[in-house]
């Protein structure tokens, strides 16, 4: 489903969540206390926001703090988040680019071993692929971080490839969120 503001965006993916399992549902903050701003999708094509906030938000159940969502506990938690990322790849893969949902289960593998390895370059995961989703390119980039545990150039490639104003503010939201 399209969606045509970033308001819709928001309804569409609590609304989903809400639909496909009463427990999501229950899980829901209200919407006054709902954080609904976007991070990363900010740098990506927009037929791609409401996967990568998806994703997003996934991620956030299970390494940070959800803007959406207030599970009663961990494995609540875990499983919502799992939901989240899996719904959020079918959301990109409605797209037709094979080469976005790559990128993003990439993306999804790269911070769960980033942050077993107690490494703090999930945000330059992030950010190198929301800028460049669906295009290619980030094979060495990623490649540093996984064996190296190396971020430098998945944060060299965000900043050739997103706005740098735009990039500054999706960082500072990230931080709010995992700090």
């Amino acid at each position: 489903m399209a969606t045509s503001s970033a308001t819709d965006l928001w309804d569409v993916l609590t609304g989903e969540a809400a639909s496909e399992s009463s427990l999501w549902g229950e899980t829901l903050l209200p919407v006054s206390e709902q954080r609904r701003a976007p991070v990363f999708s900010t740098l990506c094509d927009p037929a791609y926001a409401l996967g990568v906030e998806t994703i997003y938000e996934g991620y956030l159940l299970h390494y940070g703090r959800p803007r959406l969502f207030a599970p009663a506990d961990e494995d609540i938690a875990l499983l919502l988040g799992d939901y989240l990322y899996a719904h959020g790849l079918v959301r990109i893969a409605a797209t037709g680019s094979t080469t976005a949902v790559r990128d993003l289960a990439e993306l999804i593998s790269l911070c769960s071993q980033a942050r077993a390895n107690g490494s703090d370059g999930d945000w330059a995961v992030w950010a190198a692929t929301c800028a460049v989703l669906g295009e290619d390119g980030l094979d060495d980039a990623r490649a540093a971080l996984r064996q190296r545990g190396d971020s430098k150039l998945l944060e060299d490639a965000a900043r050739a490839s997103a706005d740098g104003d735009e990039l500054d503010r999706a960082l500072d939201r990230h931080r709010r969120h995992i700090s």
